[in-house]
């Protein structure tokens, strides 16, 4: 036998709790009928089986109505307890009060969102959640594991690798453009191919977006003259403003880090295959309150049709 189906079935029935509950409040087997939408003969059947299950009368017949055996008032306050705790169960409120929350939440990205997305969503969080902690977390290959255990909430940008138990939403697309210093010597009102091949280049060697410039270089034939190959995006405009090297990259960082250091930003002279950046989470945490306000705070702000 099976000790813990044996204990199970041992349990009390949510039903004999509430007629222990009714027959203690009210003394009557017929008054404790009506409330639970039962014929007499069967709450009768009830109480005979909870009898049996508790080894105790619990309530005797008398003329005050049924009155509690010393067991029955030693019970009823766990009865009650248990019956509490099973609404609470069966009614917990899911929702998530962003103005009065105070939780911590981790996102992975990649340093480009710091720079593009993390200000916005910072703000926003600060204005109707000042309670809520962020984190931001690399993106790396422990990021599906982080997710998975709830180390990590959510990851914002391309994640091919993340598989099976995670769901995902595109927030919007990524085209690439150039950057060059305003004031550079040899680049005239257009960036063309043969300016391209010429010039010195910074190359940005993380991230999966470098493997699709990599392959459209590879494609297009078209050869660059790195003279600096960096990990992520600090520094790079203050690179770029003070020398004549030009770097490509996702629209939106080229875009915030023109903006920055008054760079002049060209198309590029090739075709390179836009990306979708999408934010991911684990099939763990898809219906917790918590991390479904903030994937609606991420697609409020970044959702672009």
């Amino acid at each position: 036998m099976n000790p813990a189906a044996d204990g199970d079935a041992a349990l009390l029935d949510i039903k004999l709790l509430r007629l222990f509950d009714l027959l203690y409040s009210t003394h009557s087997v017929t008054r404790a009928a009506e409330q639970l939408g039962q014929s007499q003969p069967t709450v009768s059947i009830w109480l005979a089986r909870l009898r049996e299950q508790l080894a105790d009368p619990l309530f005797v017949r008398t003329p005050a109505g049924m009155q509690p055996t010393p067991r029955a008032d030693a019970l009823i306050p766990i009865a009650r307890e248990a019956l509490e705790a099973l609404r609470r169960l069966s009614t917990e409120d899911t929702s998530f009060e962003a103005a009065s929350a105070e939780r911590r939440f981790c996102i992975c990205m990649t340093d480009a969102s710091h720079v593009t997305l993390l200000p916005q969503l910072l703000a926003h969080v600060r204005s109707a959640a000042p309670g809520v902690r962020l984190e931001a977390g690399r993106i790396d290959a422990t990021t599906g594991e982080r997710l998975q255990s709830g180390e990590a909430d959510l990851a914002l940008g391309l994640i091919p690798e993340l598989g099976a138990g995670f769901y995902q939403q595109v927030l919007f697309t990524q085209d690439w453009v150039c950057l060059a210093n305003r004031h550079h010597p040899r680049i005239g009102e257009a960036l063309t191919l043969d300016d391209y091949r010429r010039e010195s280049h910074v190359g940005i060697v993380s991230g999966t977006g470098h493997r699709f410039l990599a392959s459209a270089l590879a494609s297009h034939g078209v050869e660059r003259r790195v003279v600096l190959e960096l990990p992520g995006f600090l520094g790079l405009a203050a690179i770029v403003s003070t020398t004549d090297v030009i770097v490509t990259l996702p629209l939106q960082i080229g875009e915030t880090l023109a903006r920055s250091a008054d760079l002049r930003v060209f198309p590029c002279p090739f075709a390179i295959p836009s990306f979708t950046v999408k934010q991911h989470w684990h099939a763990r945490y898809h219906h917790d309150a918590g991390n479904r306000w903030l994937r609606g705070v991420c697609a409020g702000l970044f959702l672009r049709s």
